[in-house]
């Protein structure tokens, strides 16, 4: 493919080769996502390249092509390598079944690669609207980035949500679980699994989903009735929203940084609340204050912001252009012009969220 030499340790060439190596890994993992190979090997155990061909409806060239480069990653374990290539057997280590295979497993990040793979295909559009300053439309990233941001949220919104976050705010916790006709609405709720995890946790509550992308409320209503939630879902601008409250709880998770005018959907979410009513904002656990060069969560929230999220926060105008990199003091000066008097930072431990409590 290229006569490039391997570049020598500690070096920003060395950095790029193994960062190139990386992302060719990940398009390893889109296509065992989309084809479905991973499931396939996880329920039928060790395969061949024919196995896996006959199982998943491949031709068996690139079944074996596939298998090969995944055992190489080490992502797949093969039984005697040095075998005919086409009776060579391929394993999915349990250990690597979470990551790569099961849905609601906290460890399962191949929905990255979607995402990836979603963002490159929108990058001409990226590079036009750096040039105009002008924004690149949500839709523009396709189904792939739809699907993966929905899937790589998904274990944390079916879980952690209703067991750990909202529990961590009793009084807020104990009047949706008691109270009869308590109304929640999820704002920018993707494919909406946040959604139906509050209508399963709080069966006395009416759930609402809201989102701008019509294709994302389209897969969250699907998956609602093929799983038998009660959550509804419309897609409609947070701003719009005043007329379809009172709630008493509003949730925007890690969406207010994409929205071109967070704070104007903040004080009509504001107007949309019960005079006691909450909106709780999850986003993004960046560094509390610019700092050069960042660790590894800043690299990856600035990496998401150049190319997806400050360009669809752009698409509107005008635009407070918040980006990825949304820090505390954002947040709170949001909130604060927003008209909401009380920004509480709630001491909830995660890695990657910070999470706020506005009240008026």
């Amino acid at each position: 493919m290229c006569n490039a030499i391997v570049p020598a340790e500690d070096t920003l060439s060395e950095r790029l080769f193994h960062s190139t190596i990386q992302s060719l890994e990940l398009f390893g993992i889109y296509l065992g996502k989309r084809l479905g190979l991973y499931k396939v090997l996880e329920k039928s155990g060790a395969m061949t390249p024919g196995d896996l061909a006959r199982a998943a409806g491949l031709h068996e060239r690139y079944a074996r092509e596939w298998l090969e480069q995944q055992a190489v990653a080490g992502f797949l374990v093969v039984d005697q390598q040095h075998a005919d290539s086409a009776m060579r057997r391929y394993v999915l280590p349990t250990e690597h079944t979470g990551v790569l295979a099961k849905d609601d497993d906290p460890a399962h990040v191949a929905p990255f690669a979607q995402m990836i793979v979603g963002i490159a295909a929108a990058l001409p559009e990226v590079v036009d609207a750096y040039r105009s300053g002008k924004g690149v439309d949500y839709e523009k990233y396709g189904v792939d980035f739809r699907q993966g941001q929905g899937a790589i949220n998904r274990p944390a919104f079916r879980q952690d949500l209703v067991e750990d976050w909202i529990p961590a705010i009793p009084d807020l916790h104990d009047y949706l679980a008691s109270t009869d006709g308590a109304r929640i609405a999820d704002v920018g709720c993707g494919e909406g699994w946040s959604t139906m995890a509050l209508a399963n946790a709080y069966p006395k509550a009416q759930v609402v989903g809201y989102d701008l992308d019509r294709a994302s409320i389209v897969a969250a209503s699907e998956y609602a009735e093929s799983n038998g939630t009660t959550a509804a879902f419309y897609q409609r601008d947070a701003a719009d929203m005043a007329a379809d409250g009172p709630f008493d709880l509003i949730l925007i998770l890690e969406s207010l940084h994409d929205m071109s005018q967070p704070t104007k959907a903040l004080s009509a979410l504001r107007s949309a609340l019960t005079p006691q009513g909450s909106v709780v904002v999850v986003d993004e656990r960046v560094a509390e204050t610019f700092t050069a060069p960042g660790d590894d969560i800043e690299r990856m929230m600035y990496g998401w912001s150049i190319s997806h999220c400050l360009p669809v926060a752009m698409s509107d105008s005008p635009s407070e252009a918040i980006g990825t990199a949304i820090r505390p003091e954002t947040v709170r000066n949001c909130a604060v012009n927003a008209g909401f008097m009380n920004v509480e930072f709630l001491p909830i431990e995660n890695e990657l969220f910070r999470f706020y409590r506005l009240r008026a």
